[in-house]
Order: C-alpha cells, then structure tokens, then sequence
C-alpha cells in the first residue's frame, strides 16, 4: 500500500466520521433519554443512541468498500451475512434503548447474531497449543467462537457506563488494528477497523465528559459484535491462528474488568444479570477518581496492549500467548489500586 493511498483512506475514514457526527446531532435533537438512577452516574437525562451515528457510518463505509474494492467482494459470502446480522444486533439494542428489554431478549438477538458469523464461516478452526503443537478444534472451534462474539458483545455493553471510556478504547483499538492489518496483509480488516474507527471519530467528541449524548446499546452491542468478528477474522492472520490473541489483547482492559465482575458477584452469589454498580471502573469513579482520569487510564491501557501487540507480531508460536502476562499485570496493578480506594472510602462492592 503507497503513502497516497493510506491517505486517501484517511480522508475516506473523514467523510465518515462527519456522516457519524451528522447522525449524532440529529440524536440529539430528537433524543431518546437515559433517566439518572441509583445504578448509573449521571446525575441528569441524558439522551443517548448516539451509537446509531457508528452503525450509520460503518453501513455506508462498507456499502462503498464493496462498490470499489475488489477484494471486499471476494470476501462476500464471509461478511455479507456477517456485517446484515450487525446490523440486525445494532437495530434490535437500538428498541431496546427505547424500550428496556429483558437481558434473555438481548441474548437471543446476540446468539442469533453469532450464529449468523459461524454458518457464514467465521470460526476458529484451529489453535497452536503449547506442547501440542496446531490443534484442529472441530465443533469446539464453533463453540469457542460461539462463546467469544457473545462475551465481546456483552463485555463492550457492561463496559459502556462512563463517558468516552469505550467510545475512545474502541477507536484505539480500530486505530491499531488497522495499521496491523495492513502490515499483515489483511486488507479487508484493514478497512474494516478503519471504517469503524472513521464512525467513532464522528462520535467521540458528544461523549467526552460531561457527555452531550450516550451511545447506548445500539453502540456498544454493535461495536461488541464487530471487533469479535473481527477477531475471528484476524486469526488467519498466521496458520497457528493465534493472531486471533490479537483483538483480544487490545480490548483486554475492558475484557478484564468484565471477567472480574462477573465471576466476583457469582462467587457473592449475587444474580450476574441483574443491573449494578461494581465494575472496577465503577467502583474506582464511587471511590473518587474522576470520570475523564478513568477513560483515560483505559485508554492507556489500549496504547500498552498495542505495544504488546507488536512484541506479540515478532515472537515465536510458542512465546505468543506470552505476551497476555504483561496485560493481566497490569490489571491486577489496576484491581489493587482500585479495591484500596474502596475500602478507605468503606464502599461494599454488594451491588445495591
């Protein structure tokens, strides 16, 4: 790829981070309001499915990708089904702003949209494992990934409750993504992340705290599903597949966050479902710690991962998965600090 090309690439991603930015505003002009509650940190309405500027842009992105790129169309059974069952998540999280739905309905919509990716032949069929050498995984490859779009889905959702915490992790995320993809050869990531992170651009100046517009869960389920697809799609990146540690490693802050919650309240025998306040990211802003200060050290966790990301590109098959130990420091550093503010603050991390 020549410097004039990535250029006009980057005007392309422009165009439609100002197409974002249009739907943005017509959000908020005529809003859907998120209403302050004990479980939430805004103190006053707020509209929110500012999101829908990120699926718009995105849409329209790969709309164009496949009129003028000939190997986005070669790729056509792959994505095509894909990208229409993003757009089904985007539609269904977007009534569900309006309406509330019950988490079993966002699940279905979630399974059927990975269902979708898997019979339109986004799998992991094989993974390098250590001492074993490259494993077929077979139907375990369809249930892992089964697994992994829905959590990514899920993880992005739980995730979105500060302003511009996962709408700037996200863009990181794309941003390097993308530069990774082009160096691998993976032209048709390349312009996804690419695509995905001209919508964000759009967005991300109404979220910054004190945000103007929420993305809501029409942004985040989307954004969730897209970079678990993409994940997927990465792992053909090297023939052991491990390149699909790739996304992962750059989302592993949110990833992190998530796990922990989720396996501390199953182990407090609360019910994982049910809305609540105790995230880390939660906590550590309950505890004092300001809401611009926490999206930024998410996004610094991003920039680290990447860095990782690159050490991961020139290891050996068998130090990759390695390259995870940095990334979990990190957030037990992260844990550590956050549960001492919360016990000098005498917060209980019951949810409540």
């Amino acid at each position: 790829m020549t410097f004039e090309a990535f250029l006009r690439h980057l005007a392309f991603a422009g165009v439609l981070a100002i197409v974002s930015a249009a739907c943005v505003r017509l959000m908020i002009a005529w809003p859907i309001l998120d209403h302050p509650d004990a479980r939430k940190a805004h103190l006053h309405p707020t509209p929110k499915g500012g999101g829908v500027g990120i699926v718009v842009a995105f849409l329209v992105g790969m709309a164009v990708l496949f009129q003028v790129a000939a190997f986005a169309r070669l790729a056509d059974t792959q994505f095509l089904g894909v990208i229409a069952a993003a757009a089904a998540i985007a539609l269904v999280a977007l009534l569900d702003d309006v309406r509330d739905f019950r988490f079993v309905v966002k699940l279905a919509a979630q399974a059927g949209a990975a269902l979708v990716a898997v019979a339109s032949g986004i799998v992991l069929d094989r993974l390098s494992m250590p001492g074993l050498g490259v494993v077929n995984l077979g139907v375990v490859g369809i249930a892992l990934t089964l697994f992994w779009i829905v959590a990514c889905t899920n993880a992005v959702n739980f995730m979105d409750g500060l302003d511009g915490l996962v709408g700037g992790s996200v863009f990181l995320a794309c941003a390097i993504l993308s530069l990774v993809a082009a160096q691998e050869g993976g032209l048709f990531i390349y312009a996804c992340a690419l695509i995905l992170a001209g919508g964000l651009a759009g967005f991300i100046p109404f979220n910054l705290h004190p945000a103007r517009i929420f993305m809501g869960d029409v942004g985040s389920q989307f954004l969730g599903f897209v970079m678990a697809v993409l994940a997927i799609a990465s792992a053909r990146f090297d023939l052991q597949q491990l390149s699909f540690l790739i996304v992962p490693l750059l989302l592993f802050g949110l990833l992190f966050d998530t796990g922990f919650t989720l396996l501390r309240r199953a182990a407090m025998a609360e019910r994982v479902s049910a809305p609540h306040r105790s995230h880390l990211y939660q906590m550590a802003q309950r505890s004092g710690v300001s809401v611009r200060r926490i999206a930024l050290m998410h996004w610094g966790f991003v920039c680290f991962h990447g860095a990782l990301v690159a050490l991961f590109l020139r290891l050996s098959p068998a130090a990759k998965p390695l390259v995870v130990v940095p990334a979990i420091l990190v957030q037990l550093i992260w844990l550590a600090y956050v549960a001492r503010r919360v016990r000098v603050a005498g917060l209980s991390w019951r949810s409540g």
